[in-house]
């Protein structure tokens, strides 16, 4: 069986995080738990097309609002009038465990916006960088993160 692997990657933050627009239509919110299903099943629908997993939704809502660096304050909603179309997780250590953007909002700058708003927030908190994790044949996220100053920092195999 063939080990998948990721890469670690991160964008420094004494660079300037330029000025960005919301797509029209969409408003930004921080989750709350009422949110949870509707969060769950976009990460559900991303996770499909981009690989990897989210356990079922009570042990993932579980686990999301009780980990130690849970703040939802760090967790980027964005709304359509149809409901939640993208979804920017980030832990209180300058890191992004996940982020989702609706097949029906793709191509429209909602994942750029999305993580500009992430560093924009962890530079007000005086975070010196911002590190994710992407599967290595994830191209498409990959050519995002690295469009918006991300650098591979190093490639790792997939824990089990």
């Amino acid at each position: 069986m063939a080990e998948d692997y990721c890469w670690l990657m991160r964008r420094d933050l004494a660079e300037v995080v330029p000025v960005f627009d919301w797509p029209s239509g969409i408003q930004l919110i921080e989750y709350c738990p009422e949110l949870g299903e509707a969060v769950h099943r976009l990460m559900e629908l991303g996770y499909r097309d981009g690989g990897g997993r989210v356990p079922a939704l009570k042990r993932w809502q579980q686990r999301f609002e009780t980990d130690p660096e849970y703040d939802p304050a760090l967790c980027f909603v964005a709304l359509d009038a149809e409901g939640v179309v993208g979804v920017c997780q980030c832990w209180t250590s300058a890191y992004i465990k996940n982020l989702v953007v609706h097949p029906r909002a793709r191509g429209q700058g909602l994942g750029r916006a999305l993580l500009m708003q992430a560093f924009t927030v962890f530079q007000q908190r005086r975070e010196g960088f911002v590190d994710l994790k992407v599967l290595e044949d994830n191209l498409r996220a990959r050519r995002l993160y690295e469009s918006i100053g991300m650098c591979e920092v190093h490639r790792e195999p997939v824990p089990v």
